[in-house]
């Protein structure tokens, strides 16, 4: 079960109050625009979900009206980003005053909880069809199949299609929300995007009578990937602060790991990136153990946040702040990657700091062309947790084109079959990317990374190297894009040593998990 926050509380009591008073009254229609519906939680007695409004015109709009009906016995409760009236089965959404403007190519979001199992049903979206086409007209041509990349550059992705029978007057081509192209044939090159970046597109048919649904997904990485990216999966947590930790030769040498994950910068005041809150960019603890990593041959993904410290998300009073800080760290060291350790209350359970940090790492990869986004955040054994699941959603809602989406599996109550509950909650982190993107299975798994706890957890939660192993190999054999652990520190023997900072609480050969994890 899960409580309600007190927002939605609020939210539900208005829905209450308005369906007395009858005070919520639609706007007239306004420009087309298409509404797509998905669930974001389900439970026995009924779900969580959101429509996404997308203006699919060339003009902007400044309203909008979702109506939809639900099965007999269904009823809304609490809703989020609209204003919501009911009459009988029937539900109308109107934007509110923040979200009803959308440019060419925008989208929106709303929320809600359904009690009942049954999905909406009979969608318009400002009175013409939510998969497109205006009113009295609601169908458009057939979806278009069968998009496949066909070439990609440093610089470009040419995508093909299968024609779609009938009066189609073009096509249109989609990266999330935006429309990125409209051509009238069958193919196109996308242009003026980053060097070794991943994207994923859809591709729409339209005519005078609307526009059909979007086609399923296809992904591809650009060209242009250089130093590194073959073992930069493979980074393991190293905190030069903390837990007696080792020189960094002196693993990479006994284990052949190249990249290390540093933990953490923190706030050092307001929107200003430290390491561990107090340590300078350069000239420290962490910026030595950097040099001597590099000099070694290797390199590094600096992590921002943690469970504990003061951090950045709070701190910084916009996307675009939190982004400087971010940018700060980046040109200290010229890196090729970060990862936002997103947990707590404070970051991970606050939507507006979780949006924040997606605005800020949209703005980082728009400057930064190449570089590889992290987010890594906790999960259930099922899979993402609620605010995960809304993560997830809100990444590809504001296109922050993360590259990575890495859950912790541990300290869940896992029991002590490990691997089947990483795997587990693996799975339910696919199944939530393939939700929110589109993505087939080997997409989602490209876009996927685990970080463990070697040996003992916080609770006590048993990972041997033998497990280890298991997860590794499973996850390789498809095809993750990160396997990391914490922590390098902790990778020494200490049987029945407790969960510390410096050994690992179990029997185990020196620098164990480091050279499992260093063969991904």
């Amino acid at each position: 079960m899960r409580l309600r926050t007190p927002r939605a509380a609020t939210l539900a009591v208005a829905l209450a109050a308005a369906l007395v008073t009858g005070t919520l009254v639609a706007p007239p229609a306004a420009s087309a625009a298409t509404a797509a519906f998905v669930r974001t939680a389900s439970w026995g007695s009924g779900y969580e979900a959101k429509f996404t409004v997308t203006n699919d015109t060339s003009t902007a709009i400044s309203s909008w009206t979702v109506a939809f009906d639900l099965p007999s016995g269904s009823t809304v409760g609490s809703f989020w980003d609209a204003r919501l009236s009911s009459s009988g089965q029937r539900v109308t959404a109107l934007n509110q005053s923040w979200n009803g403007s959308l440019a060419p190519g925008a989208s929106t979001t709303f929320g809600f909880v359904v009690a009942g199992t049954g999905d909406p049903t009979n969608c318009t979206v400002n009175g013409g069809a939510c998969t497109g086409g205006g009113p009295g007209n609601p169908t458009g041509p057939a979806t278009p199949g069968g998009l496949r990349v066909t070439g990609t550059t440093a610089s470009s992705a040419t995508l093909a299609w299968n024609a779609v029978s009938g009066t189609v007057t073009g096509y249109r081509i989609y990266e999330g929300g935006t429309v990125k192209a409209t051509v009238t044939g069958t193919s196109t090159t996308v242009s003026g995007l980053a060097a070794c970046s991943t994207h994923s597109w859809t591709v729409t048919a339209y005519n005078s009578a609307g526009e059909s649904a979007k086609s399923a997904a296809v992904s591809a990485t650009t060209t242009g990937c250089t130093g590194g990216n073959g073992t930069m999966a493979a980074a393991p947590y190293l905190y030069p602060g903390w837990g007696d930790p080792p020189a960094p030769a002196t693993v990479m040498g006994a284990t052949g790991v190249k990249w290390f994950t540093i933990a953490f910068v923190l706030s050092g005041g307001g929107c200003t990136p430290a390491w561990d809150g107090s340590g300078p960019l350069t000239g420290g603890a962490h910026a030595n153990t950097i040099a001597a990593i590099r000099a070694a041959g290797g390199d590094v993904i600096p992590s921002f946040g943690g469970w504990s410290g003061n951090k950045l998300g709070p701190n910084c009073a916009s996307a675009s702040a939190l982004a400087g800080a971010y940018q700060q760290v980046i040109n200290a060291y010229g890196l090729k990657a970060i990862d936002i350790d997103i947990e707590n209350s404070d970051e991970f359970e606050n939507e507006v700091v979780q949006d924040r940090i997606l605005g800020a790492l949209k703005i980082v990869k728009q400057n930064n062309p190449g570089i590889k986004t992290i987010v890594t955040f906790g999960t259930s054994t099922t899979g993402p947790s609620y605010y995960g699941t809304r993560l997830i959603n809100q990444a590809a809602a504001l296109g922050a084109n993360i590259d990575t989406f890495t859950i912790m599996p541990f300290d869940f109550g896992g029991g002590a079959n490990m691997y089947q509950n990483t795997v587990n909650a693996a799975e339910g982190l696919k199944t939530t990317l393939k939700s929110a993107f589109g993505w087939s299975d080997a997409t989602a798994y490209a876009h996927m990374g685990i970080s463990g706890m070697n040996g003992l957890s916080d609770q006590r939660e048993l990972t041997s190297p033998a497990t280890w192993t298991q997860i590794r190999d499973w996850a390789k054999a498809r095809g993750l894009s990160r396997f990391t652990f914490w922590s390098v520190n902790r990778d020494r023997a200490c049987p029945d040593g407790g969960v510390v900072a410096n050994c690992s609480g179990i029997a185990q050969n020196l620098w164990e998990f480091t050279s499992i994890t260093a063969r991904f």
